[in-house]
């Protein structure tokens, strides 16, 4: 049986300008699939919900919108979540916008005040493992809803620990404002990790870079795990929403109905 893969057809320039203008009076989360995500989503159902719920799922990998082009004959634009952070510090978020950073230690938030001059950037960094212990995951979510109203909440835990809590996030319907799945994006804002050269981003192999980069932590998951992407994808039924009529219900009003809104 097929599985309908759902994707946004966003570039970077069409979502700045959609989460520019997002908002604090309702919640919505982005999700940023790379081949991982996909096989994961074969794999696992609990994931396939984590993307069901999310507002926008965006094309965070070239190499895998290569991949559906060239053997699914599906075209959808690119907007990685690496990109996309570094725009949104650069050129959306103002200084007194309210940015939670979930993930990322101490000097990593410290410089991202600095750099880009905040004044309301509340940073917490769970535990290693944080996800499988109830109280850990309640710290969390409490911290991100008392920072609520947001401009945007940057999870940069990993898959698919970032997912679950922006999922839990949207169910209880405390928070307020956009939250992005960013995985290693902070990273590479914050010269911790190096990003791949242009020539290489734009061929699809960034991942070939960070595998020779991080030999050790990566070689499973890029060339052990991931060729399995080809195996399935004759059950991946690709379909990519127009930019235009994307946005679905993100949230739920005071009474408890839902609410939506076409961008």
């Amino acid at each position: 049986m097929s599985l309908p893969y759902i994707l946004d057809d966003y570039d970077l320039e069409g979502f700045l300008k959609l989460a520019a203008g997002f908002g604090t009076d309702r919640f919505g989360y982005v999700v940023t699939p790379n081949v991982d995500h996909l096989i994961r989503f074969h794999d696992e159902p609990v994931f396939r919900a984590l993307y069901a719920d999310a507002a926008y799922v965006l094309m965070d990998s070239r190499f895998l919108s290569i991949i559906f082009r060239v053997l699914k004959a599906t075209r959808v634009r690119v907007c990685t979540g690496s990109d996309l952070t570094a725009q949104l510090f650069a050129r959306v978020i103002g200084r007194d916008d309210r940015v939670v950073l979930i993930g990322g230690d101490d000097f990593q938030a410290r410089s991202l005040e600095i750099r880009y001059g905040l004044q309301q950037l509340r940073h917490f960094n769970p535990p290693m493992g944080f996800i499988r212990d109830p109280r850990e995951v309640e710290k969390c979510i409490t911290f991100i809803e008392n920072c609520s109203p947001f401009r945007f909440c940057f999870l940069a835990v990993g898959a698919p620990q970032q997912e679950v809590i922006a999922q839990k996030l949207k169910s209880r319907g405390v928070a307020r404002g956009m939250a992005l799945c960013i995985g290693a994006a902070i990273n590479f804002l914050t010269g911790v990790e190096r990003r791949a050269p242009a020539w290489m981003q734009s061929m699809g192999l960034e991942w070939l870079f960070r595998l020779a980069q991080n030999p050790g932590r990566l070689a499973k998951r890029y060339l052990v795990r991931g060729p399995r992407v080809f195996l399935l994808l004759p059950d991946t039924e690709v379909s990519v929403r127009p930019s235009a009529i994307t946005h679905r219900s993100t949230t739920t009003a005071a009474g408890g109905t839902p609410t939506s809104e076409s961008l």
